[in-house]
């Protein structure tokens, strides 16, 4: 029964995971066009517009609908979007430090229920906004949402997949489906905002949010966990940051990111220039690449289950694949040609997320308290400071130094990050720490996670 029940948590957070990653992108080719069409129609009215002009399938045609930027967005549009993008990071990068520290304290299934609750909101209120105040507030809002979602999550699966190899095959399958929520979303918002109606996106994912909410509720209902009053209290946040090897992951994983990030908003526009391309092909731009990204969740968790003292050498190849690929995009000529640079980045990300992310697990395992919000803030944390500088400061850099310095400058990056990574050769040697033996071991079990955890340090 245990073992079923951690199943289901795993669908429920690999759920929250993906609506929260869909939100995220859902809006790429939906916002652009929108904030166009509110400017162009002026107040009120110009919400109206693209709604009523998908439901009659009349003079609405949404020719700019795939475009990340609109082709006649004035420069003040283009802040917009920008900023819009960038707010989710943000703020999630300034909540994370103390949704890491309430997680450790209270549990994992209470801030995961209150996460998924935000995020309802957020996406209720994207569904009904009717300016771009309302759109900045429900961006801000699923900030809130994921800080709390995506770091309780990945922390209750670290929790209740203790061992390996089972610990990395759930955090890939996490991955995975974080993946297939960014690269899916933009294709599964676009069909629908032509053919229904801005709201509809939102309004179905409103919905699989609420379902995924009282399946957690009915599992795990925060006020029948009264065990989690027994948890150690977890290391503070701002120790694990100064822990030269959580730090070392950390900034592989922020690293390993920023050519992501920073493409995105970019390579559009640079495709169109560059060479002409046309609107289905700018929309299809990243989709191909979701395959080889689950592919290097699959190849990582079977290489990390035989080999599993290589880990950071998984992380530091996936570091050269993204710095290689990162400088193959500037020289691309058409569609078929970048899609194989952007597999390679994605590929690359897999192999650094599916090896690294266990091990922050390991190494609060054996340096700290088995307690894992807080260093999967810390996670957090690196990601968002990706994505919240990519929608602001890519376009800036492109305009000022070119696409080609961009894609050079992250791949060098990566690079010469990637020997970071020796470092953590050692890591899988290492023994519990002193802290450790005497909450489990020497002072004996003072509740049910004492002693489960007891018993999986006895095994």
């Amino acid at each position: 029964e245990a073992r079923r029940q951690r199943r289901l948590l795993l669908v429920v957070v690999c759920v929250a995971l993906l609506l929260d990653n869909m939100l995220y992108m859902v809006i790429v080719p939906i916002i652009p066009d929108y904030i166009a069409a509110m400017r162009g129609g002026g107040g009120a009215a110009g919400p109206s517009a693209p709604t009523g002009g998908n439901e009659s399938g009349g003079g609405g045609n949404r020719s700019l609908l795939p475009a990340r930027y609109p082709p006649a967005a004035g420069g003040n549009e283009d802040v917009q979007i920008g900023v819009l993008f960038a707010s989710k990071a943000m703020l999630q990068l300034l909540v994370n430090p103390l949704s890491g520290t309430l997680i450790d304290r209270v549990g994992y299934e209470a801030p995961l229920l209150a996460g998924l609750a935000v995020m309802f909101l957020s996406t209720a209120t994207f569904a009904f906004a009717e300016n771009y105040a309302t759109l900045f507030a429900a961006r801000s809002l699923q900030g809130l949402g994921s800080a709390f979602a995506d770091t309780a999550g990945i922390a209750l699966i670290a929790d209740r997949y203790a061992e390996e190899p089972a610990r990395s095959r759930a955090l890939g399958t996490a991955l995975a489906c974080i993946s297939f929520g960014s690269l899916a979303a933009p294709p599964f918002g676009g069909v629908l905002y032509e053919f229904a109606g801005k709201r509809v996106p939102f309004l179905v994912l409103a919905c699989v949010c609420l379902l995924d909410g009282l399946l957690l509720l009915a599992l795990a209902p925060p006020c029948a966990a009264g065990a989690r009053a027994n948890m150690p209290v977890g290391t503070p946040i701002h120790r694990l940051m100064v822990d030269p090897y959580i730090a070392v992951v950390a900034g592989a994983l922020a690293t390993c990111n920023i050519p992501l990030a920073f493409l995105e908003p970019t390579i559009a526009n640079w495709m169109k220039e560059s060479m002409g391309a046309s609107e289905w092909e700018v929309g299809l731009t990243w989709l191909p690449a979701f395959f080889p990204h689950v592919l290097g969740v699959y190849v990582t968790v079977r290489l990390a289950a035989a080999y599993p003292h290589l880990q950071w050498f998984y992380g530091a190849l996936g570091m050269a694949i993204i710095g290689a690929s990162s400088c193959l995009v500037p020289a691309c000529r058409n569609f078929g040609q970048v899609i194989i640079p952007l597999c390679g980045i994605c590929f690359g990300i897999a192999l650094v997320d599916t090896a690294l992310l266990p091990t922050l697990a390991f190494l609060v395992d054996v340096r700290h308290v088995s307690v894992y919000g807080s260093v999967y803030a810390i996670a957090d944390i690196s990601y968002s400071v990706a994505y919240a500088l990519g929608p602001i400061v890519a376009g800036q850099i492109v305009h000022t130094m070119g696409f080609a310095q961009l894609n050079l400058g992250m791949g060098l990056a990566n690079v010469l990050y990637a020997p970071v990574l020796l470092f953590l050769k050692n890591v899988c040697q290492m023994k519990p720490s002193h802290s450790e033996r005497n909450i489990l071991l020497e002072e004996g079990p003072k509740g049910l996670y004492d002693t489960i955890k007891m018993e999986e340090r006895k095994g």
